[in-house]
């Protein structure tokens, strides 16, 4: 594979300063938020020392310039997904926020009292509450595709839990973000469609959009959401893609400029989407970091990057099996680049800590899905999880560090 995984992880400032550490630093925390390379830090830097100012609401040449600059991260996003067009991208804090719009707009205006969503058992947090409070509101039903003991969806169950004209909409994740099971989009698409073409379906792609080429006209989803900071772009920025005449069909979530056609004390109109979405001043240079970072991505080759982190996966799965008392989460037929996993020796928080004085950083805990530890009889897992910049070293790092955790607990 002609993948220089030594000269990308230069690009880096973190990782490049600390892998001149006594111990290297690990970072297999990538799942959780990735590290930023320098193209991204220095987009930014160089907004706000060159260019800083707000966007659309002046004549002036810097506020034109950095209004192009902002919508010009609006178009890349589009070509990034294969999005029909940048008017159905829309900006928001993050793919929590991103669902919550899709849940609180769409789900106000279009549930009623009787109503069902569909979710799926291998759900983050975001893509549970957020529907469970609309339906609450509305008077709708929440029902589970339910996941086999492979941690695999099992799709066969879809047709039982959809009731046309009666379920609305089915939401589920792409890759989860604890098992790392990659669902297989485009199928349950189709089984969706076959069954009632008027849900709307939206797609939690937080865990597969830095990994995993996304073409959403090839998906079919209505909805899609994802966020920067998982993707080398900074936090406080996420993305909600949304077929247009959807979008032009929902209102508003908040008011306040920029969402606005015309006001009167009388009523107020709204401006066509996505600007309708986008109330305030908006997070300028994390849309200008956010758009970098898409770039690096592109530079670098999202299926470059995909193969070799799939690579990291098997080398990773491989060492962790040779570990006495080690249980990996799950075994699904297509898995992204993450395991999660349990030491018969040690609870994981004892063991993340014991790896972090090692410099090893990983993560422990629910991850945000408590309903997948209880469906798996965990409490807690240990979470690795790998990016574009991950290397072999860092996970034999991890297999000595876990062998030392059991020698102490053990």
């Amino acid at each position: 594979m002609n993948y220089n995984v030594d000269e990308i992880r230069q690009q880096f400032p973190v990782l490049a300063l600390h892998d001149k550490d006594p111990k290297p630093f690990a970072f297999l925390d990538s799942t959780a938020t990735t590290q930023k390379p320098e193209f991204v830090i220095n987009a930014m830097d160089d907004f706000y020392r060159k260019h800083y100012s707000s966007i659309k609401r002046g004549v002036y040449s810097m506020t034109a310039q950095t209004t192009d600059a902002y919508e010009s991260a609006r178009k890349k996003v589009a070509k990034f997904i294969n999005a029909q067009s940048e008017n159905e991208i829309v900006f928001t804090r993050g793919t929590t926020a991103s669902i919550n719009l899709c849940a609180w707009s769409y789900g106000r205006k279009f549930l009623k009292d009787g109503d069902e969503i569909v979710i799926s058992a291998l759900e983050h947090h975001a893509n549970i509450v957020s529907w469970q409070l609309i339906a609450e509101e509305c008077g709708a039903k929440i029902k589970v595709i339910p996941v086999a003991d492979d941690g695999d969806l099992i799709l066969e169950k879809i047709p039982e839990l959809i009731v046309k004209g009666k379920t609305k909409i089915v939401a589920f994740a792409q890759i989860s973000n604890t098992i790392g099971t990659e669902n297989p989009v485009k199928e349950i698409v189709k089984i969706v469609r076959g069954i009632d073409p008027e849900i709307k379906i939206l797609v939690d792609a937080a865990q597969s959009a830095p990994h995993k080429k996304i073409d959403v006209q090839d998906l079919d989803c209505d909805f899609l959401a994802f966020s920067g900071h998982k993707m080398y772009g900074p936090t406080g920025i996420g993305v909600l893609y949304g077929k247009y005449e959807i979008l032009e069909s929902m209102p508003p979530l908040q008011g306040g400029g920029e969402m606005i056609d015309q006001v009167t004390f009388e009523k107020t109109t709204f401006a066509l989407p996505p600007d309708r979405f986008e109330a305030g001043t908006p997070p300028i240079a994390e849309v200008i970091g956010l758009g970098a970072a898409v770039d690096w991505i592109n530079r670098t080759g999202i299926e470059a990057i995909s193969d070799y982190e799939q690579e990291i996966l098997h080398y990773a799965e491989s060492k962790l099996k040779e570990i006495p008392g080690l249980h990996i989460l799950g075994n699904p037929k297509h898995r992204g680049s993450l395991l999660s996993f349990t030491l018969d020796a040690a609870h994981p928080h004892d063991a993340a800590t014991l790896l972090d004085e090692d410099g090893i950083a990983v993560r422990s805990g629910h991850h945000c899905a408590q309903p997948v530890m209880q469906r798996f009889g965990v409490p807690a897992t240990i979470r690795v999880s790998f990016g574009a910049y991950t290397e072999k070293w860092e996970i034999d790092r991890l297999v000595e560090g876990l062998l030392r955790v059991n020698r102490i607990f053990g």
